[in-house]
């Protein structure tokens, strides 16, 4: 093994860098981010090497106006994600009319605080629908409000309660159902819709706060 060549360029500053590891001669060295890569772009040119150029997005976005907010750079199947968010949307319409009914049927000495929170829960429910929903019409589908099937589209069941306690459990395991299935979505979705995982992730968030309050 000749050692000549490394003995005249003096000590390597970090042993445990590979030769492999260096850039060519003349390439200035730069601290990269696991999302960069290396700077590619010729002399002079302002263009990022992860980003197409301006004019190129431009055409593009006039020539496929009538797509709404989905671009041709969306990676996923559009078509199954507006399926699995139907059935979230079923999940939170149950969700809201269950809530609603316990808010009306709710009696007893301790009701009245615990109706109060019905009622809250109710609301967010709604809005978690109302936000799924957008999402659909975002990704060119259609949100199913259709009442036939609602129920069996809807990941948590639809029960109505006979007392204030079983109302109480009842609603705790539907919380408890719509956070691992909303979890399992938010995986699925991350690779390729940042936009639905970032939805999700805040509507799981609230359905945690739904369930600790009702623990």
């Amino acid at each position: 093994h000749d050692t000549a060549a490394g003995e005249a360029s003096g000590p390597d500053p970090d042993p445990g860098r590979s030769a492999a590891a260096l850039p060519p001669s003349g390439t200035p060295t730069r601290d990269w981010g696991p999302a960069l890569a290396p700077d590619t772009r010729a002399s002079g040119s302002d263009a990022l090497p992860f980003l197409t150029d301006v004019r190129t997005l431009r055409e593009r976005a006039r020539r496929n106006v009538d797509e709404g907010a989905l671009t041709r750079s969306y990676r996923g199947d559009a078509q199954a994600v507006v399926r699995v968010l139907n059935d979230a949307l079923a999940t939170e319409i149950v969700c809201t009319l269950r809530y609603r009914r316990h808010y009306f049927t709710a009696k007893g000495l301790n009701a009245e605080a615990v109706k109060a929170e019905f009622l809250e829960h109710a609301a967010e429910e709604q809005e978690h629908a109302d936000r799924i929903a957008e999402r659909i019409v975002q990704l060119g589908g259609e949100p199913d409000f259709d009442p036939q099937g609602l129920a069996s589209r809807s990941h948590a069941e639809y029960v109505p309660g006979t007392s204030l306690l079983e109302m109480i459990r009842e609603d705790l395991v539907a919380e408890r159902i719509a956070i691992d299935s909303y979890r399992e979505i938010v995986q699925w979705v991350a690779p390729f819709d940042p936009v639905t995982r970032a939805l999700m992730e805040e509507i799981l968030a609230k359905e945690e706060e739904h369930a600790n309050e009702l623990s």
